[in-house]
């Protein structure tokens, strides 16, 4: 039994034998001829056969460099792994196949390349207006460089192109930096900036071979057209609200601050930001303010001023005289009339005696009297007039008349009523004496002084 199981397997090798050799000794790679495939990937190279019951496989490279691979031999093919593929892996790869005294060879020649991520853009750490700005491109870990297109883009405009095509072929990844500057300006604020990167190898099939990146400008400027917009207006009503919003352009936004022209308190408005707000108005909110704007980046500064009229019917009215109002006849007297213009305010000054009226006109609310007389005396009444209202002030001027000169008569006179201060006194005491004599029967003037003293 045993004996007819061995000539059954003898027969059964016998007939493959023949048929394997009927069939003849073939042996193909794949993938066949060429191969694409990126740095850091896997390759397996297939070595198959046919026709050969017992092949025998061995790999090489064209220039007898190192495999940088793995080899691993089955009954019928051969494979060859790298992994991760390197750039030492960029050659001609052959692998033969001995069957019994027969031998035969095939070649796969393995391409690379290495473009694995977008570019990387970057910029100064702050970008002002008006000075150099500087755009870095980076494309990492390109293979080979010298087939690499650079182009630098803003917008669709473009700002660069630079190639890498030398003499010098590169043997390993390298990272490629591309920089260009500009002088930046206000309009570039928001663009784009682009950077395309192309890896072109001419009948190598990999996808993408162009990969780009794009970053939007910040722009540093400012502030710059700087104005204070007052709503409703720069003129208002005393008691109505009044909005001033100072307006720059400034990137960043810039920091505000307000004060009023000569104002040695700090302003008690509410402020929110660049607005200023003024829910009550008063007469004494008129005025200049000023807003200051500060870009934090630039530290550049800018103001701008707005002149705030809060109208109301006459404020702070006065009516004085100088030097008195109660002169002499003949002495000089000015009559001032004044108020706030809130707006302008008209003056009017009358003179009133009993029921008339006189309008004496008046220069900037002032009327002077060179050498009053009587008939100038009286009440003087400043009424102070504009469209919203009106306020009346008055005073009673009051002019004294000058003495008259003496003339011949008056020291007569004078003298007269000296002697008659003195007589009077004396004749009384006579009477009063007399009559003490008459009580006591005698008179004797010198006891009836003595008596009296």
């Amino acid at each position: 039994m045993l004996k007819q199981m061995g000539r059954t397997s003898q027969t059964v090798l016998i007939i493959l034998y023949v048929l394997t050799t009927a069939k003849g000794f073939e042996m193909e790679i794949i993938p066949a001829h060429r191969v694409v495939a990126q740095i850091g990937g896997t390759v397996i190279l297939t070595c198959n056969t046919t026709g050969c019951a017992f092949p025998k496989f061995s790999w090489r490279t064209q220039m007898d460099y190192p495999l940088g691979g793995i080899v691993s031999n089955n009954k019928m093919y051969s494979t060859l792994t790298m992994n991760p593929v390197s750039t030492e892996n960029c050659n001609d790869y052959l692998c033969t196949v001995l069957c019994n005294k027969e031998k035969k060879e095939k070649s796969v020649k393995v391409e690379l390349y290495s473009f694995p991520s977008d570019p990387v853009i970057e910029t100064n750490t702050s970008l002002v207006v008006g000075e150099t700005a500087t755009v870095i491109c980076k494309i990492r870990d390109v293979f080979p460089s010298n087939h690499l297109e650079v182009l630098l883009k803003k917008e669709e405009h473009i700002l660069h192109i630079e190639t890498f095509d030398g003499d010098v072929i590169s043997t390993k990844t390298e990272t490629i930096t591309v920089a260009y500057s500009f002088n930046l300006a206000t309009e570039d604020n928001g663009k784009e900036i682009t950077c395309v990167a192309r890896l072109q190898i001419a009948g190598m099939d990999f996808e993408p071979k162009e990969r780009l990146t794009s970053l939007k400008l910040n722009a540093n400027y400012g502030p710059q057209n700087t104005f204070i917009n007052a709503s409703p207006g720069n003129s208002s009503m005393e008691g109505h609200s009044l909005k001033l919003t100072c307006v720059t352009e400034s990137n960043p936004p810039a920091q505000v601050f307000w004060r009023k022209h000569l104002a040695k308190e700090t302003i008690q408005h509410f402020i929110e930001n660049n607005v200023l707000s003024i829910p009550n108005a008063r007469f004494t909110d008129s005025g200049q303010y000023i807003c200051e704007v500060i870009n934090p980046v630039t530290k550049k500064t800018e103001k701008a001023t707005v002149n705030i009229f809060i109208e109301a019917p006459p404020k702070n009215t006065t009516l004085t005289v100088f030097p008195s109002s109660s002169v002499k006849e003949g002495e000089s007297v000015t009559i001032s009339c004044t108020a706030a213009s809130v707006p302008a305010v008209q003056i009017i000054l009358e003179k009133k005696i009993g029921d008339v009226v006189t309008t004496l006109k008046t220069e900037d609310g002032k009327y002077t009297i060179d050498k009053a007389q009587l008939k100038d005396a009286g009440k003087y009444e400043c009424t102070f007039i504009n469209k919203f209202g009106n306020h009346s002030l008055d005073v009673e001027l009051v002019v004294k008349g000058k003495l008259e000169k003496p003339d011949g008569i008056m020291p007569m006179i004078i003298a007269f009523s000296c002697v008659t201060a003195i007589a009077i006194p004396v004749v009384a005491i006579l009477i009063y004496v007399s009559r003490q004599a008459k009580i006591n029967g005698s008179y004797s003037l010198v006891k009836a002084l003595r008596l009296k003293v």
